[in-house]
């Protein structure tokens, strides 16, 4: 669909309809490249998932488009196209589930990747640290002055 096509306002059912299938079409796109990133994410492939992002931001901005398009026509499609509608409302509520899965995903690899590197850095200031004894008998911990900076790569 053209970019002015999706700026035009919906005033028939066959107008209606095909905002709706276009709507439909871009969510299909959207989902199944939603659940690609996740399933990298799971895997930890992250340069596969990273990959994603283009095509993902493309898709939802055409997405945010399209709804916006059809939620401004709503009172006119519920009438014409109602079982059109609740049907796309269904399908809404299923995408904005399997988007939660999505976000827990890459929050926890988010988590996990944090907690490596933390781990890596204290280990590092550990290693590097005199090992003492304070007045208690216990070891000192490193001072945090001591602690050598961890330099990350963030590109993938």
């Amino acid at each position: 669909m053209s970019a002015s096509e999706t700026d035009m306002a919906i005033s028939t059912a066959a107008e209606a309809e095909r905002a709706i299938a276009n709507l439909n079409t871009i969510m299909d796109s959207l989902i199944e490249t939603v659940e690609e990133e996740t399933a990298h994410m799971r895997k930890g492939r992250l340069r596969e998932a990273v990959a994603l992002e283009p095509r993902k931001t493309e898709l939802a901005q055409r997405y945010v488009a399209e709804s916006a398009r059809v939620n401004t026509a709503k009172p006119a499609i519920a009438k014409a196209l109602p079982q059109a509608l609740a049907a796309l409302r269904e399908r809404h509520a299923a995408f904005q589930s399997l988007l939660q899965t999505n976000l827990t995903v890459i929050a926890t690899a988010h988590a996990v990747s944090e907690g490596i590197i933390r781990g890596v850095s204290g280990e590092m200031n550990r290693r590097q640290a005199p090992s003492t004894y304070g007045a208690s008998g216990r070891t000192n911990a490193p001072a945090p002055r001591n602690s050598q900076p961890l330099a990350v790569s963030r590109s993938l």
